[in-house]
């Protein structure tokens, strides 16, 4: 007595037949019959003692199962073999009265062993490992499944098509519908599957249990086998391929699936379909802002499945904004809603290009949160009664904040910690909404002009921490940051930046930024060379006359830097557009001292002391409140008195340790220099000297270092000289540069002539240049 369990194609028939050859007794087989026939059968079983073989007996009616339980209650010899569902009470009592006195067979998936010697049938030779893996991976062991794929596992074998076939228009046709929606591969949730195939969850366990009867599942019975699968797809039309790709993509939307998710799946299916198109969009719309690579990716997909262009326009516009890739910004053929998110992209790209004017402009005309987002931008050009305006209007809590601070820019002490609240309440809810700049980079920007880089510092890397932006914020974080340990005296992240970014193509707000930090390197320097590349760098961006408040002070950079230069006509204009911005804000303290230190460094580098005297002046008058305006201004006033000839040494040193404590140590060298070259008192002078290189150096210490014999044997001071010999500087120049007197360049000068064994100043410029490797 055996039962002989397993789904179809698993060997159940074969099974039945090894049994029967081993019996040793008579053999009558039962098939689909009659009960008439069946009674015929029994008889003459009982007769002969032979042994009944019941193949496929959840086919059978219920009366003849009945049948056959009394039967083998009676103690007729039998084996049965049955599918493992049992949907029938008489199926059940027939199992249990053979099972009672005899055994019960479970047949799965083939072990490598049976594998080889299948595959090996059907090839005629021997299978090698790879060949069972392969089949077994596309047959999940199925032994109907592995026999028809043995000699292509990757392919469709005709016989397993005509056979699904079969299966598909039998009994098995009830089935079809959830047969394709699986045939797809996908791992789609439960609730996904009942609305594509149109059934409740119960109906849909009853549907799957038969697929896996049919022998067409894997045997955790939730995936269908490989093979099988691209075999039903494969009798699929081209048009039974689409509607079920669209059913399948219906189906996600109904059922509220992540449409990153959803996507994905669709497209493990290849689905080129209107409706999986919308799905694709909306994965696109998802990751937009979180990870605008991939979303441009699925912008894409949705093209290539048949989705209108003016439907992806905003969503790849957003995403290609904060990826730095161009953007054809074109609302003529966009939606109301998507005409909105195109104005705010607008405004995004031209605040990108540094034209905060047209940044306000188009982020006006767009909805909410348009205006709000627009307030920065029009405080940075000078338009108060405007931003309160467009503050007034809603938006999330993060634009909120920003709006306000930015409001209250005039004070950068005040704005300052209403920045950091815009930085917190942004990184706790990301709106999602194109910022045309983070608050991260306006609060550093104001943090620097309050003194406080430490700040700034601070805010930058929290934004390139957390990734906050895109990569193209992402980039402008790390620029700025580099800006701002350059103002603090620190110059190695610049100097790897400028290498970073050189060559590569910017917006203009960016190219500023970069030319910027190049003008402050070479300032430092006292290199021309860079100082001009600079200003080639900047002068396009400055010829526009789009300058704002917040970048105030990297212009003050390129201004100093056309001042070196001579480009005095190029300066007088922008200083006009900086102080009309200033003016219609109400000529808030802190910005009209920054304004007119640019005019004093200007005057300064210019060596005109009666402009400097002027830009003193003009400070004193003011009277601001925060550090580092304060500082700025008492340098000023004692810078007037150096360069007059009126040095104090206690006073200047104070009023040096005064700017480098609000973070200004470049300029407080500066000043000590001044005074150190036009004091009459060689011990003040030395003094100040002292102090005044300690804070110039661009690198690290240089005067104690012991001298180098690859480099002509030439001390650090000396090589530091001897590159400035090199680039063409006259010894007033040199001593400019390194504070030293004239007199004492020119000294530095003959010892290296001296060590060099050079009889003229020629034989001298070409020894330098075999010692000396040249300088990055």
């Amino acid at each position: 007595m055996t039962v002989v369990v397993g789904v179809d194609g698993s060997g159940r028939t074969h099974r039945l037949g090894e049994i029967a050859a081993a019996a040793g007794r008579p053999i009558v087989p039962v098939f689909f019959t009659t009960v008439d026939d069946l009674d015929t059968l029994l008889a003459r079983a009982r007769a002969d003692g032979a042994l009944v073989v019941v193949d496929d007996a959840h086919r059978l009616p219920p009366e003849a199962l009945r049948r056959l339980t009394a039967a083998a209650h009676a103690g007729v010899p039998m084996a049965i073999a049955r599918r493992p569902t049992i949907d029938l009470p008489d199926l059940a009592d027939l199992d249990a009265a053979v099972a009672a006195t005899g055994a019960v067979e479970q047949l799965g998936p083939l072990d490598q062993g049976a594998l080889s010697v299948l595959i090996a049938a059907a090839l005629g030779r021997p299978a090698t490992a790879s060949q069972v893996a392969a089949v077994r991976a596309a047959s999940a062991g199925l032994a109907a499944v592995a026999e028809a794929v043995a000699a292509d596992p990757d392919g469709t074998p005709p016989t397993l098509v005509s056979r699904l076939q079969r299966w598909l228009a039998g009994p098995g046709r009830d089935t079809a519908d959830l047969a394709v929606v699986l045939a797809l591969e996908l791992d789609l949730d439960d609730d996904v599957v009942c609305a594509a195939t149109g059934r409740d969850p119960a109906q849909a366990a009853t549907a799957r249990r038969a697929l896996r009867d049919q022998g067409l599942l894997a045997p955790d019975g939730e995936r269908m086998i490989p093979a099988v699968a691209r075999a039903v797809l494969a009798d699929l039309a081209a048009p039974q391929r689409r509607r079920l790709h669209d059913t399948v993509a219906a189906a996600l939307l109904a059922t509220g699936a992540d449409p990153v998710r959803a996507a994905e799946q669709l497209r493990a299916a290849r689905a080129r379909t209107v409706a999986a198109a919308d799905v694709y969009r909306r994965a696109g719309d998802r990751l937009r802002f979180a990870a605008p690579d991939r979303a441009r990716s699925w912008y894409d997909e949705a093209l290539n499945a048949g989705a209108e262009p003016a439907a992806v326009a905003a969503g790849r516009a957003e995403a290609a904004v904060l990826l730095g890739l161009p953007v054809d910004v074109d609302a003529a053929t966009a939606s109301d809603s998507d005409a909105a998110r195109l104005a705010v992209v607008a405004g995004a790209v031209a605040a990108s290009d540094g034209r905060a004017g047209r940044s306000a402009e188009a982020l006006l005309s767009a909805g909410s949160p348009g205006p709000m987002l627009a307030v920065p931008a029009l405080m940075a050009i000078g338009q108060p009664e405007a931003a309160r305006a467009a503050a007034a209007g809603a938006g999330p809590l993060p634009l909120r904040r920003l709006a306000e601070a930015a409001l209250a820019i005039g004070a950068p002490a005040t704005a300052l910690p209403l920045l950091i609240e815009a930085v917190e309440a942004y990184e706790q809810a990301p709106p999602e909404v194109m910022v045309p700049d983070l608050p991260h980079a306006l609060g550093a920007l104001v943090a620097v002009t309050a003194g406080d880089t430490a700040t700034a510092e601070h805010l930058l890397q929290r934004a390139l921490s957390a990734g906050l932006g895109g990569p193209a914020a992402q980039d402008r974080h790390r620029t700025l940051l580099a800006w701002v340990r350059l103002r603090a005296g620190r110059y190695d992240t610049a100097l790897a930046e400028i290498h970073r970014r050189t060559g590569t193509p910017l917006p203009g707000r960016e190219r500023l930024v970069l030319a910027s930090l190049t003008a402050g390197i070479a300032r430092r320097r006292g290199d021309i060379a860079q100082l001009r590349k600079a200003w080639a760098l900047a002068e396009p961006v400055l010829a526009r006359r789009a300058v704002d408040l917040c970048h105030l002070e990297l212009i003050e950079e390129l201004l100093v830097a056309a001042a070196r230069l001579r480009h005095h006509g190029r300066i007088t204009p922008i200083l006009d557009d900086l102080a009309a911005i200033v003016d219609r804000l109400g000529r808030p303290a802190a910005w009209a001292v920054s304004l007119g230190w640019i005019r004093l460094q200007i005057a300064v580098v210019g060596e005109d002391p009666a402009a400097v005297t002027a830009a003193a002046g003009h400070l004193g008058r003011l009277d601001p409140a925060g550090a580092r305006q304060r500082a700025q201004c008492r340098a000023a006033a004692r810078w007037a008195a150096a360069l007059t000839g009126e040095v104090h040494p206690d006073d200047v040193l104070a009023d040096a340790a005064d700017l480098v404590a609000v973070d200004l140590p470049w300029e407080s060298s500066r000043l000590l220099g001044q005074a150190a070259i036009r004091t009459g008192d060689p011990s003040a002078a030395r003094r100040l000297l002292e102090q005044a290189r300690e804070l110039s150096r661009t690198e690290g210490p240089a005067d104690d270092a012991p001298p180098d014999a690859g480099r002509g044997g030439l001390s650090e001071r000396e090589v530091e000289v001897a590159r400035l010999v090199l680039a063409g500087r006259t010894h007033r120049e040199i001593g400019s540069q390194l504070y030293l007197a004239p007199k004492t360049v020119e000294h530095h000068v003959a010892r290296i002539r001296g060590k060099l064994g050079a009889g003229s100043r020629a034989e001298m410029i070409a020894a330098l240049r075999s010692h000396l490797p040249e300088e990055p």
